[in-house]
């Protein structure tokens, strides 16, 4: 054991370090979402390959080993979403600035979907953050305007023409509304989430934005990040988890750049 230690160098420290932290990051980025089950998937098939070749099944033994000499394309065609999104992490700085949400924004969204929740009207409203967003709102109309709860309301009410999309809202303003988003292919997703829910979930799996959604049928009021759907009971729940996602960690990036900026 001694042996062991006297032979470490620093180098091995700062090697399991960094492959523990890309470790915990993949682990980050799929968890909550279908890609779990697909990596216990490809587990079971690597223990069932290891033991036909321990147990010498030479049919079962060449059946997956022609099926894994595959897996890399295999991996690449199942993960695309997370590996795209991964890769738009890799690439944003540690410094980057958050998105310029004040809390008068988050105080005039949290106080329109509640608004509409009480009087069952459906909504589905997309926060951006880091990642843009131009490819998902193509199929909206552009507004560019100060973000307001009776904007946001108007927008949703059945007899607005822009009720049944999503609205995006970016910098404090809301710049499109009746947006068309991605609905989430995870199958599964609880039946009893309609096409509202499962565009709230399909746009937060491909990107970092926060999703607020309405229920005109339940009246819930439900948070989405990150493929993860959580429904919320009041208002207070809400502020307090949107104060954390956006507030809280403006701070956080701000305290950084201020140290960097000293150096």
């Amino acid at each position: 054991m001694f042996d062991i230690v006297r032979y470490f160098r620093w180098q091995d420290i700062l090697d399991i370090l960094v492959v523990a932290f890309v470790i915990y990051q993949l682990i980050s980025i799929i968890r909550g979402t279908r890609s779990v089950q697909m990596v216990v998937g490809l587990g079971v098939l690597f223990v069932v390959y290891a033991m036909a070749s321990l147990l010498d099944l030479s049919v079962l033994t060449w059946i997956m080993r022609t099926s894994l000499s595959s897996l890399f394309l295999i991996i690449i065609i199942v993960f695309q979403q997370d590996i795209r999104r991964a890769l738009t992490q890799v690439g944003q700085s540690p410094f980057q600035k958050h998105a310029d949400v004040v809390e008068k924004d988050l105080d005039e969204v949290i106080r329109s979907v509640f608004y509409l929740a009480k009087r069952r009207i459906g909504a589905l409203i997309v926060i951006e953050r880091e990642n843009g967003l131009g490819e998902y709102v193509e199929s909206g109309f552009i507004l560019n305007a100060k973000l307001s709860k009776e904007l946001l309301i108007s927008i949703f009410m059945p007899v607005s023409p822009l009720h049944d999309g999503g609205v995006l809202i970016s910098k404090g303003r809301i710049e499109h509304a009746g947006c068309i988003l991605p609905l989430t292919q995870n199958p599964y997703i609880n039946k009893r989430y309609g096409t509202r829910h499962r565009a709230a979930i399909g746009i937060s799996e491909e990107t970092d934005a926060v999703i607020l959604v309405v229920s005109e049928e339940t009246q819930e009021v439900s948070i989405v990040q990150y493929g993860s759907l959580t429904t919320i009971n009041d208002e207070m729940s809400l502020k307090t988890n949107l104060r954390a996602i956006f507030l809280d960690k403006k701070k956080q990036n701000s305290f950084w750049q201020d140290w960097v900026g000293r150096k």
